[in-house]
């Protein structure tokens, strides 16, 4: 198998309490990583189990209050991850889940969880998704580890970048924006909207996120009301993600939407149909005739 293919993973999700709300260990098949999960209202058992007695990697993550739109972070280590992290949970009150890190043979000793957190860290910052709470960067000398151990602690660091996003934490996710091409192919397709106003807008979908582009334009003030995104809308505005020029809206960064409807109805001021709005840059093709021909080449491919 290349470097650039990739493979399926099972990943096992156990709900402790039987609910979806409720504490939750995530893990993949053959790792012997241990991800639990714990909201404010369940953190109590999160410390009462066994694992979180272990060295381990733990992340508070939660809204950042102090930017619309945003998340915040706080990523730390310890040899017992549950004395540490409620300290850390009394001096931040941002959070609203606890990410606990360990191994089901604790295999982990303090210059892996070390090696771990600087590499967390690192990566985080990268990749600009959630603002880090942590004041300095770990000190490199919490790098060093033999060749063998940092190739271990790579390879631990690649499943957590698997099972985090799936547990709704995407500190490590590449930065919005960053469109890279798929194996074997050009770049992904662009998409694109054209209003007969002039405003234009440029978009990618880039990790599962559709991704509008810096400096595409959107429409204001066209009179419809009652859109389910205007509150979106004025968010975008109060982050500086949307900035006011002579007439439209710019995107002065990228933003990653959950849909190409959601995209369209910012782009457009009103509700749209996102899937039929965007066109394949270069095609008369829409998003949706887009798909259904990807779907039928994934078919076809043995």
């Amino acid at each position: 198998m290349s470097e650039d293919e990739t493979f399926g993973r099972t990943i096992q999700l156990f709900l402790i309490d039987g609910t979806p709300t409720g504490l939750m260990v995530a893990s993949i098949h053959g790792w012997t990583g241990s991800v639990l999960v714990a909201t404010q209202a369940t953190f109590g058992r999160l410390l009462a189990r066994p694992e979180t007695d272990r060295a381990g990697i733990y992340i508070l993550h939660g809204p950042d209050p102090d930017r619309a739109l945003g998340t915040r972070a706080y990523i730390g280590e310890a040899d017992s991850v549950r004395e540490r992290i409620v300290q850390s949970g009394k001096q931040r009150t941002f959070w609203e889940s606890a990410i606990v890190v360990t191994t089901s043979d604790d295999a982990l000793n303090k210059g892996h969880v070390r090696y771990l957190e600087a590499r967390l860290i690192e990566l985080a910052r990268a990749s600009g998704r959630a603002t880090l709470e942590n004041g300095n960067d770990p000190l490199s000398d919490r790098r060093r580890l033999s060749e063998a151990d940092r190739a271990n602690m790579e390879a631990f660091l690649a499943n957590m970048k698997v099972v985090l996003p799936v547990v709704g934490v995407d500190l490590l996710k590449p930065p919005v924006g960053m469109v890279r091409a798929e194996a074997g192919s050009s770049l992904p397709p662009q998409f694109e909207m054209r209003h007969k106003s002039g405003v234009k807008a440029l978009a990618a979908e880039q990790e599962g996120e559709f991704v509008v582009l810096a400096g595409s334009e959107a429409l204001k003030d066209t009179g419809y009301v009652g859109t389910s995104y205007r509150e979106l809308k004025n968010e975008l505005v109060s982050a500086g993600v949307l900035v006011p020029e002579d007439d439209p809206l710019r995107f002065a960064r990228p933003y990653a939407f959950r849909s190409p409807s959601a995209a369209a109805a910012v782009v457009l001021d009103r509700s749209s149909n996102g899937r039929l709005e965007w066109k394949v840059v270069g095609s008369s093709a829409n998003y949706d005739e887009w798909q259904q021909q990807k779907a039928r080449a994934d078919v076809a491919t043995p």
